[in-house]
């Protein structure tokens, strides 16, 4: 996979794409994600969530996507098939599902959005299925980005997540494989 094409092709194909999906034009850098070319028979602004690439792609056009770094479920919680965002939150509320309960008890019943151990960070984006999002972390957990960590969820720094937030409606696609 080509990290970043030409310039020219740069500015054209993300202006393009910013006009497809509703966006604003992405950033000339960033830490973790990357314009690239990426071949898909999915319809625009669809999430591709590849759990063992441990990336998560926003497609723009039949051959280009938005490539974000992410952490993906832990073993024993991994997941795959087609969803929807249902929900988008700024700066969302957690509270934690059973199983995470189950395993942290020291665990607050609710950890106010904004607070700084709160795991779902700047934005979250929820999906169809279970109790599972897209979302931001905390700054001790940036680290684990990259890796399978989550008890479910897909994980990202709180600049990508409002980066992808910024860019998709609810209803939109998330097709995760393993």
């Amino acid at each position: 996979m080509n990290r970043l094409p030409a310039p020219g092709k740069i500015a054209s194909i993300v202006f393009g794409a910013a006009a497809m999906i509703g966006a604003a034009a992405l950033p000339q850098t960033a830490e973790a994600r990357a314009f690239v070319h990426y071949h898909s028979d999915l319809a625009p602004g669809t999430i591709l969530v590849s759990e063992h690439e441990r990336r998560l792609y926003l497609i723009v056009d039949p051959d280009d996507a938005i490539e974000y770094k992410v952490a993906v479920p832990r073993a024993g919680k991994e997941w795959s098939g087609v969803v929807n965002v249902s929900a988008k939150y700024v700066a969302p509320d957690w509270t934690p599902p059973e199983d995470v309960k189950h395993d942290h008890p020291e665990l607050p019943e609710v950890i106010p959005g904004g607070a700084p151990n709160n795991p779902m960070g700047a934005r979250a984006m929820t999906l169809s299925e279970g109790q599972v999002a897209i979302h931001g972390t905390t700054q001790k957990m940036r680290a684990s980005i990259g890796s399978a960590a989550s008890y479910g969820c897909i994980r990202m720094l709180n600049e990508d997540i409002v980066d992808l937030y910024d860019r998709v409606p609810v209803g939109a696609t998330v097709v995760m494989t393993p």
